[in-house]
């Protein structure tokens, strides 16, 4: 009840002009960041010998990147690698077949990765505060019931994604994705404070909903410097390691781990107005899972596992390049790309 009615109460305003102009020259700016973005790529040595030789790996992520960025399919999509060629962010033009050919590379997923790291770091001084939850992104799969004969319960099958996101600006600052139904969220939960903490963000707060709600977790959190808030469950109780509850300053309750865990479980029964407060902040990346879906679509076209896994990180990362366009009107950052480390 208490978290409804804050909810209710919430209100955001918007800085319409930076917002129009923001919008205005968006596609110009993706672009220009694109490519800069690409630049910090390292490119394999040219191969002799026979056959065709390979594209260079940054052409490759520039067209996959604005080929997501447009929403067009593959053939609709050329006129978009043309004009971008022109103004000389392409060597070359590509056939549409083999951006979906590439695609289909494991050795473009980690650089993916990377470059979604590298394109949140503009926004350290921003970002302070952090929230972490799985979405999915639906494919043109359907589950097993589909391969009967009456098409009985049909269902799109997933490609599940565990994000970590600002709560100011909706910049994802790490990302994991995995299977449907092998993919639990608690586990990713410290990955990916690690990886945003590791990227050179300060974490003051990280909130999660209940699925990670762990000891591990409270802890990770706390060793860094900052707080989670993660609400417990309606069952949680605070137990002795031989099954007795914790008697404060007793063998039983020693330990970090159990400190910190006792610590935010009387804070959340206690002041549970304040605690949601917190936790209150968690809804931005409902707001971050919304912003990626309605400008680039949930559906995920490859039909390749590989293919549709590095479709979703080039969701994620031209939904932070949009982001940065953003922030470079309303806060008036200055992204420079070319100060971070090369990637691949």
């Amino acid at each position: 009840m208490l978290e409804t009615e804050m909810e209710q109460k919430m209100t955001y305003s918007q800085n319409w002009p930076a917002y129009n102009e923001a919008q205005i020259k968006q596609k110009e700016l993706f672009m220009q960041f694109l490519f800069d973005l690409c630049q910090d790529i390292q490119e394999e040595p040219r191969q002799t010998g026979k056959g065709r030789p390979r594209l260079p790996i940054r052409d490759v992520i520039f067209s996959s990147a604005l080929k997501v960025f447009t929403t067009f399919s593959l053939r609709r999509f050329m006129t978009d690698m043309r004009m971008a060629n022109r103004l000389g962010y392409l060597q070359t033009t590509a056939h549409f077949s083999m951006v979906s050919y590439y695609m289909e590379k494991e050795e473009l997923t980690p650089i993916l990765k990377e470059l979604i790291t590298l394109s949140a770091m503009p926004l350290q001084a921003i970002e302070t505060d952090f929230a972490i939850d799985s979405t999915g992104f639906r494919t043109t799969k359907f589950n097993d019931y589909c391969r009967e004969k009456h098409h009985v319960e049909r269902k799109h099958q997933w490609v599940k994604v565990h994000l970590c996101c600002g709560v100011k600006t909706n910049i994802v600052t790490a990302i994991e994705v995995g299977e449907e139904h092998h993919s639990p969220d608690s586990p990713q939960f410290i990955p990916l404070a690690m990886q945003t903490h590791e990227s050179g963000f300060t974490i003051r707060e990280v909130s999660a909903d209940k699925a990670y709600a762990s000891k591990n977790n409270y802890n990770a959190i706390n060793e860094i410097g900052g707080t989670a808030y993660i609400p417990f469950k309606s069952n949680t109780k605070i137990w002795g390691s031989r099954g007795r509850p914790d008697i404060p300053g007793s063998s039983q309750s020693k330990g970090s781990k159990s400190r910190i865990w006792r610590k935010m479980y009387r804070y959340f029964v206690y002041n549970q107005e304040e605690f949601l407060g917190h936790y209150h902040k968690r809804s931005n990346i409902e707001s971050t899972n919304n912003m990626i879906k309605s400008k680039f679509t949930d559906l995920v076209r490859s039909k390749n596992k590989t293919a549709q896994i590095n479709e979703v990180l080039l969701k994620v990362l031209c939904h932070n390049i949009c982001v940065l366009i953003s922030e470079m009107f309303e806060s008036g950052i200055e992204p420079d790309f070319l100060k971070g480390d090369v990637v691949g």
